[in-house]
């Protein structure tokens, strides 16, 4: 079994050979995915409306939705409209999280369950806790952990939970690469 990575409208995604896309995982249209990033299992990816950039050494773990929103008038690539999703280098998005035309800051943290809709933005070294609902427009500031639903800011990060960041990055670029190197994906 492979991955199932399709174009749309003309467009394939675009993924680097040094990535590792999961066999179950679903990938469409106008996506970009970098140098060592990991798609896990159960993963859809689908940038039928708009575009999805992933950077390198960002792993999004199985079952996570990411999707973007379309251009009300007309098409994306004519007009540079709509809301694409752009997630930057040495994230971890957890487990059934869900993307929907938002920003991730480069070392960003997105955790399980958690969802990051229309127009947010998580900043680098910023932490989306567990389940978590981050409303339309919102911008989860550096060093700040938010969470509940609707999420808000509850406290600083600590230094070592900031460490872990960086951790968890590393961890799942060299567990992506063992899969990719195994024939895996």
């Amino acid at each position: 079994m492979t991955a199932l990575i399709l174009p749309f409208r003309g467009v394939s995604p675009r993924i680097h050979p040094e990535a590792f896309v999961a066999d179950t995982a679903v990938v469409i249209g106008d996506v970009e995915i970098g140098a060592g990033s990991s798609i896990w299992y159960g993963c859809v990816i689908r940038a039928d409306v708009n575009r999805i950039t992933i950077g390198r050494n960002t792993n999004i773990q199985d079952g996570t939705i990411i999707h973007c929103n379309h251009d009300p008038a007309g098409d994306y690539r004519e007009t540079g409209g709509g809301m694409p999703t752009w997630i930057g280098d040495d994230i971890t998005v957890g487990h059934m999280a869900l993307l929907h035309a938002c920003r991730l800051e480069t070392g960003s943290f997105v955790g399980m369950r958690a969802v990051v809709m229309d127009l947010a933005v998580v900043e680098g070294q910023a932490m989306v806790a567990a389940g978590a609902l981050v409303t339309p427009n919102k911008r989860v500031e550096t060093g700040q952990l938010w969470a509940g639903s609707p999420a808000k800011a509850i406290r600083d990060l600590s230094p070592e939970e900031l460490a872990n960041f960086t951790r968890s990055a590393s961890h799942y670029a060299e567990l992506g690469a063992a899969y990719r190197l195994a024939g895996q994906g």
